[in-house]
């Protein structure tokens, strides 16, 4: 029976080992699983930074082709105002 005590206490350290492998299995699974997170996380904020420059590019677009369309406007505004100042100036000179 002297035995026994060396063998329960080879059993006890091999438990300890085994709960303390465990726990690290634990803990690792853990880390990968909140890692695997933070990927999903950084692939949605790629995708939402690709949805927002292409956002940003057309309305880029749509704001330089207001602006030529507003110079455009502008333009005929202004030959318009012309040729009323004439037609008034040309019917002052005729009285």
């Amino acid at each position: 029976m002297t035995e026994n005590p060396p063998l329960i206490e080879a059993f006890t350290r091999l438990n300890r080992a085994v709960e303390a492998l465990e726990k690290n299995v634990s803990q690792r699974l853990e880390r990968e699983a909140a890692l695997d997170e933070a990927e999903a996380e950084v692939q949605r904020m790629a995708a939402d930074r690709t949805r927002l420059a292409e956002s940003l590019d057309e309305a880029q677009d749509r704001a330089q082709k207001l602006d030529h369309v507003n110079r455009e406007v502008s333009r005929r505004l202004v030959d318009a105002m012309e040729a009323i100042r004439a037609v008034i100036e040309r019917k002052r000179e005729s009285q």
